[in-house]
């Protein structure tokens, strides 16, 4: 028999005296799938103990979700819509989701630009349309990260804004990949590198940026600005670095662009100018989407885990959603040099 208390006691409570989260509680009173049985046992002692007795109507109404998450995208630009990453990202996602063995999750595709629409996003998901929000593309002082958890909106990021940032997010090691294929470069004889950066008001430019300068400074060689050239990730921003990049510095024999579109545009330029890959310039990218198998010469890149990207993403979010309570958390994941025939 269960000690008898003056008062009822509550989900927190039972959460508190069985050492997990009040979601893990939730899901061994449904019977869900995916708790230990080691866990299972000290929720039901714990129930047992307080003498709790679920309340079955807040249960129900508890119970009663969208099935359904949003995958932001609060690119401006369209172009950026049709880019490799943006569709890898997509396909990712939903095969986690798919994955799930638990009830199947709808995921809705959703473009938010504006103040106008951040706000008519926001009132649409705390509208109970749906259950939780990822979101991909965020640049540096966006507000809607923040409008969401204000709005107790579980919500998990792909990247990140800031190196303070306090919104859940998944993340790859941008700063080391970039620094491992500058360094590639210089290892082999590489001495005039340029880079062409992403847009550097998302802090995953800034990150690659850091990597190139920091590869070269521990090789002890200058870093100099003009070897520096400011894309948007795009195919045709690449090519158009590229070209400036040819013109001011003829002697330049590498080059390492912050996505495999615009390394592709890179390569574009080279072949216009005369220039032969590898031979007389080195090219790496990052990201290795199928692009980077399909170039001529095929593209040496640093590998983002995609696939794990998704699965972390969807996990994250999803016991967010079982635990409204949960702190945020970050997570980052190793990226890989991957050797082809351009560098």
């Amino acid at each position: 028999m269960g000690r008898q208390r003056p008062e009822t006691p509550t989900l927190e409570e039972v959460a508190a005296l069985a050492g997990v989260g009040r979601g893990t509680v939730s899901r061994v009173i449904n019977n869900a799938a995916g708790v230990r049985e080691s866990t299972r046992r000290a929720v039901q002692r714990a129930i047992t103990e307080l003498g709790y007795v679920p309340n079955l109507a807040a249960r129900s109404l508890a119970g009663r979700r969208a099935d359904a998450v949003a995958l932001v995208m609060t690119e401006t630009d369209w172009r950026m819509v049709g880019e490799p990453f943006f569709t890898e990202i997509v396909r990712a996602v939903g095969d986690a989701l798919a994955d799930m063995p638990a009830t199947p999750v709808q995921l809705l595709l959703t473009l938010v630009r504006t103040d106008a629409e951040r706000r008519r996003f926001v009132e649409y998901a705390r509208g109970g349309r749906v259950d939780g929000v990822l979101m991909m593309s965020v640049h540096a002082e966006d507000p809607l990260p923040d409008m969401l958890a204000e709005a107790g909106l579980p919500t998990v990021m792909l990247g990140r804004r800031s190196g303070e940032e306090s919104v859940t997010y998944v993340d790859a090691d941008n700063t080391g990949g970039a620094r491992g294929a500058v360094a590639y470069l210089l290892e082999r004889g590489r001495s005039v590198v340029a880079t062409i950066t992403g847009p550097l008001d998302m802090y995953v430019a800034e990150c690659r940026l850091r990597g190139y300068r920091e590869a070269l400074e521990r090789a002890g060689v200058e870093v100099r600005s003009s070897l520096v050239v400011e894309g948007d990730f795009t195919q045709e921003s690449g090519r158009r670095a590229m070209t400036g990049l040819i013109e001011r510095h003829p002697e330049l024999d590498a080059v390492f662009a912050a996505s495999d579109s615009m390394a592709a545009g890179a390569l574009t330029a080279l072949l216009a100018a005369g220039r032969r890959v590898p031979q007389d310039v080195a090219v790496i990218g990052f990201d290795d989407f199928l692009l980077a198998e399909h170039t001529e010469p095929r593209l040496t890149t640093v590998r983002q885990p995609v696939e794990e990207i998704g699965r972390a993403m969807v996990r994250l979010l999803l016991e967010e959603m079982e635990d409204s309570a949960a702190a945020w958390r970050h997570v980052i994941l190793r990226t890989e040099l991957v050797v082809r025939d351009s560098a």
